[in-house]
């Protein structure tokens, strides 16, 4: 990052942190969307087996993801609410 004329120290500061933070919620983001998207996939399969594997896996994560501020909690909620339902639908033989 090159220091512009003008600027405080203390912005400077500001943005670095900011360029950190921005960095480590998008490794959260990510890696709360990528074992979204595996149990979205097992589901559209029908693989029980492999549904209930990832199951609580898939809910740790997105508990993570609202833990570390980068999913709203009311969010989180509602996606371990539907994959639950979803989940317990094919486990159960039906389909949902």
């Amino acid at each position: 990052m090159a220091t512009i004329k003008g600027t405080k120290k203390q912005a400077r500061k500001r943005h670095r942190q900011s360029l950190e933070r921005r960095m480590r919620n998008r490794s959260v983001r990510t890696r709360v969307r990528r074992q979204m998207r595996m149990m979205r996939i097992a589901m559209a399969d029908g693989d029980a087996a492999k549904v209930k594997e990832l199951l609580p896996e898939t809910m740790s994560v997105i508990d993570i993801g609202w833990r570390k501020g980068v999913i709203h909690r009311n969010a989180a909620a509602r996606y371990k609410a539907r994959m639950a339902r979803q989940a317990n639908a094919i486990i159960s033989g039906k389909e949902a």
